[in-house]
């Protein structure tokens, strides 16, 4: 018998290594591909407040390294996090505090 794994199972391998390492945009619509977001919502404007907290939590708790590098801009990251750490669990706090220090709360 299978079993399916955690979501929250190797959240640390899916951190990026360094804020250097996010090339996401700062401004502007992001479009989020289908394995990120696969009904609702798929385009997020950066300026709305709301929207971006919902794409960086969408990317930080659905997606995988490559998704985080390509999509969450440092600058943002570091300036929200207060307020979007609110809205992640423990592990994925835990895991992006750990590994970017900026974060650190």
């Amino acid at each position: 018998m299978s079993t399916l794994l955690s979501r929250w199972e190797d959240v640390g391998r899916r951190v990026p290594g360094s804020l250097a390492d996010l090339r996401g945009p700062a401004t502007g619509v992001v479009s989020l591909p289908p394995h990120l977001v696969w009904s609702g919502l798929t385009r997020f404007d950066l300026a709305d407040l709301r929207l971006r907290m919902s794409m960086y939590r969408t990317v930080i708790t659905g997606g995988g390294r490559a998704d985080a590098e390509r999509y969450l801009n440092a600058d943002i990251l570091v300036a929200d996090w207060p307020l979007l750490r609110r809205g992640l669990g423990q592990s994925y706090r835990r895991a992006w505090e750990d590994r970017i220090s900026a974060l650190g709360a």
